[in-house]
């Protein structure tokens, strides 16, 4: 990871963070005059037990060392949840990320085939960027023909903010891209700084102003629970659970596999989705 990228990815973070905290949450006074919402950085410093001048360096990314007393009382005061408080702490390298994995571009066909297994139910396999790189025809009959996408196209953020067909499928498509844009923060956080990520966020900010401004608000979430809800032009609305598997030879490889949520009429209308690649 880039030393530079971090404490920027860092200062960034804190900055968004303060900027949600009102005064009255902390019990302090609203004032006047306020240029900036939320608390100012002195009234943070205070709160948190620093001293001003070193928090506005930590917020302007200078290079200190962050003890990880501090990062609990910054975590305390910024009222982090449990994604966010473990975000701040890699990102302030307390906690430092895992070796990178070696990227599996492809899968082999003992993997394709328990995915064609599947049957009805669509499944991909997710390399560590997000990239869909494996995936079953019932996925293509949901979601569609992956198979002549661009490989560009065939990342989760490319299809959610790209994709005119997936947007008008999704029942509730301005909560599953922002759900989804704060689980790909939190996934990727070991990857700040490097060329990929960057080239995609820098392209994906040219395409669609709903990321533009959903990922400078620097969300985080680390786990996917929600329903996904779909009307499919064909059959109508499917609402789907997501079960994600890791992938034991290739760990950095998931496997997500869409299953009908119980008491729904899902699986009939996966079935009928199935049926005329079925009679060919």
């Amino acid at each position: 990871m880039n030393e530079k990228e971090r404490r920027t990815e860092l200062a960034q973070f804190l900055r968004t963070r303060r900027e949600r905290i009102s005064p009255q949450h902390v019990g302090l006074p609203p004032g006047t005059r306020r240029r900036t919402p939320g608390l100012r950085r002195e009234e943070l410093a205070l709160l948190a037990g620093i001293g001003a001048t070193w928090y506005t360096w930590l917020e302007q990314g200078r290079a200190i060392i962050v003890s990880g007393s501090v990062l609990e009382s910054l975590a305390r005061v910024l009222q982090l949840d449990a994604d966010e408080r473990a975000h701040l702490f890699i990102l302030a390298r307390q906690q430092l990320p895992a070796d990178p994995l070696p990227l599996t571009q492809t899968i082999d066909s003992a993997l394709q085939l328990i995915l064609d297994t599947m049957g009805i139910y669509p499944a991909w396999v997710l390399s560590p960027r997000w990239d869909i790189i494996a995936w079953n025809q019932a996925a293509c009959r949901v979601l569609g023909d992956f198979g002549t996408m661009a490989s560009r196209k065939r990342h989760i953020l490319w299809l959610l903010f790209t994709d005119p067909r997936y947007r008008a499928m999704a029942v509730d498509w301005e909560r599953e891209a922002q759900r989804f844009l704060a689980l790909f923060r939190a996934s990727t956080q070991r990857y700040v700084g490097e060329a990929w990520l960057t080239e995609l966020i820098h392209d994906l900010e040219q395409v669609s102003p709903a990321f533009r401004e959903w990922w400078s608000r620097h969300d985080v979430q680390g786990v996917q629970a929600e329903h996904k809800h779909l009307l499919h032009p064909l059959v109508g609305l499917l609402v789907l659970q997501a079960k994600t598997f890791q992938v034991a030879d290739h760990p950095d490889l998931q496997m997500i596999i869409y299953t009908p949520v119980p008491g729904t009429d899902t699986a009939a209308k996966l079935a009928v989705l199935s049926e005329p690649l079925s009679a060919e």
